[in-house]
C-alpha cells in the first residue's frame, strides 16, 4: 500500500459531475478527474466500498457537509469506489441527500487506482475504505484505512488536514488556534 511520503499516482478517471442532479444532463453528468485537476490544491481523496449501501452515503453525505470548510483550506474534496460513473449517477438520483452533492465521485470500474494504491480489497475486489490527503505537490500526507463496517470522521480528516497545512509539529487532539509545539522549548 502506498503510504505517507508516497508519491500519489497518475490517473485518469470518469466521475459524475459536481453540480447539482437538476442541472445535469448528458452533456454535462460526467467528467474526467486527472491527478492534476486540481492543481496547486491540497486532495482529501476518500474511497468506499459501494454505492446503494448503508455505511457509504454517511461519511459522502458528511463530507458534503463540511465542503465549504475543506474549500477555505485550498483542499478539493473527490470521492471513489469502483462502481461505474453511471451507477454513481442512478445513486445520486435515487437518494435525495446525495442530490446537492459538491464534488465528484469518481469511478475506478477497472479498479486501476485502487491497485496502484494498494487499497483493493482482495477477497470483494472492491475498495477499502480508504482516505488519502495529498499536498499540492502530489505527495501523499496522511493515510487511513477503516473496516468496511465502520465510516470515518471527517472532522478528524479536517483537523489532521488544519496540522499538515501549519507545517509545525502538532500535539495529539491539537485543533486549529491552538499553540503549536516549538521542539527549540519543548521538553522531552
Amino acid at each position: 500500500m502506498l503510504t505517507v511520503g508516497d508519491k500519489f499516482p497518475n490517473f485518469s478517471l470518469l466521475a459524475g459531475s459536481d453540480l447539482p442532479l437538476e442541472q445535469l444532463d448528458t452533456d454535462n453528468a460526467f467528467i474526467t478527474v486527472t491527478e492534476s485537476s486540481y492543481s496547486g490544491k491540497w486532495k482529501l481523496v476518500f474511497f468506499y466500498p459501494k454505492d446503494f449501501t448503508f455505511v457509504c452515503p454517511t461519511e459522502i453525505i458528511a463530507f458534503a457537509n463540511l465542503f465549504d470548510e475543506f474549500q477555505k483550506r485550498n483542499t478539493q474534496i473527490l470521492g471513489c469506489s469502483t462502481d461505474s460513473e453511471f451507477v454513481h449517477w442512478a445513486w445520486r438520483k435515487y437518494k435525495p441527500e446525495l442530490r446537492q452533492l459538491p464534488f465528484p465521485l469518481m469511478s475506478d470500474l477497472k479498479r486501476e487506482l485502487t491497485g496502484q494504491l494498494g487499497i483493493l480489497n482482495r477477497d470483494s475486489g472492491v475498495a477499502h475504505r480508504a482516505l488519502f490527503i495529498v499536498d499540492p505537490e502530489n505527495t501523499i500526507r496522511f493515510v487511513t484505512v477503516t473496516d468496511p463496517a465502520v465510516g470515518r470522521n471527517p472532522e478528524e480528516a479536517l483537523r489532521v488536514l488544519d496540522a499538515l497545512q501549519t507545517g509545525e509539529l502538532c500535539q495529539c487532539g491539537w485543533i486549529k488556534g491552538q499553540k503549536t509545539i516549538d521542539p527549540k522549548k519543548a521538553e522531552i
